[in-house]
């Protein structure tokens, strides 16, 4: 009962076994400052912590505007304070400087035209560029000594009239007729050759040796494929050409239609002469053959 009677306590009124001592923060002469803090480490057993701190002024080149901004007057509740950031409130992290480039692109020099090619022969495996003239790594064509190596590029080869092992060789039977000067000849000029060649004409030869007619009376509007569709459904038309103005471009009303087979082309005479076409009454004829100028 004596137990149940006693006047119960709070925690305010338990005395605190550890006494820590006060700490300790000052700055000597030296300008290091020295902090001394007393704890309880996990164990239980009472330790001193001491911090030792320097502080080293560092000039640095910054900017106007950067410089001007730290001397602004602060506001809220850091009005008043001294200008800088306070260690208290402010974690100050590390200078990050950014390298800015044009088109956010990496400032190595973009491989020349040369290289390139090195590159991909080398990455197809077909080996390194070697110089006929120096041996060295590069193009035959950049070569620096070509001027005066320009002669060892055939020197492989045995001069003329001597064969490999240097006795005059046999002459052999005399070669065609070239021209001289240093001008072209056709093959077909040259010794041996067969002669003028045939005249590079369209499939099926000229105007003249395909059946054409002779359209008149067409619009200015009247389009080759126009022409050719019409007349397709008689046979397989070989060409069609229609009259236009040299500077203008426009239509003179006529064209020629010209067929594969003579069969074909009197039969589209004869079904499409008189016959209405864009407005207009077509007139069609045989082509005459053109005079011998």
């Amino acid at each position: 009962m004596a137990a149940a009677n006693a006047p119960k306590t709070s925690w305010a009124d338990d005395v605190d076994e550890f006494d820590a001592p006060k700490g300790e923060d000052y700055t000597d002469e030296n300008g290091v400052r020295t902090t001394v803090e007393y704890t309880i480490n996990d164990d239980g057993k009472k330790v001193k912590i001491t911090r030792k701190t320097k502080r080293v002024l560092q000039k640095a080149v910054v900017d106007h505007s950067v410089a001007e901004r730290k001397t602004w007057a602060k506001f809220g509740q850091e009005r008043g304070s001294k200008p800088g950031p306070d260690r208290a409130t402010t974690t100050v992290g590390e200078n990050v400087f950014l390298k800015l480039s044009a088109g956010n692109k990496s400032s190595e020099p973009e491989p020349s035209a040369e290289q390139s090619v090195k590159a991909s022969l080398a990455k197809a495996g077909a080996g390194k560029v070697v110089c006929r003239l120096c041996k060295g790594e590069h193009f035959t064509a950049k070569c620096p000594y070509k001027d005066s190596l320009s002669g060892l590029d055939g020197a492989d080869t045995p001069p003329a009239g001597l064969d490999d092992t240097g006795t005059p060789a046999e002459p052999a039977a005399a070669a065609p007729a070239t021209g001289t000067g240093g001008k072209y000849v056709p093959p077909s000029m040259r010794g041996g050759g067969r002669g003028p060649g045939e005249a590079m004409g369209r499939p099926g030869g000229s105007r003249d040796d395909l059946p054409t007619l002779r359209v008149t009376n067409i619009s200015g509007d009247t389009e080759e494929n126009d022409l050719r569709d019409l007349f397709g459904v008689f046979g397989r038309v070989a060409r069609v050409y229609v009259g236009r103005d040299r500077e203008t471009g426009a239509g003179k009303g006529f064209a020629f239609v010209s067929f594969e087979d003579k069969s074909a082309a009197q039969k589209a005479m004869e079904k499409m002469h008189g016959r209405g076409y864009d407005n207009l009454i077509l007139n069609i004829q045989w082509s005459q053959p053109r005079e011998q100028r």
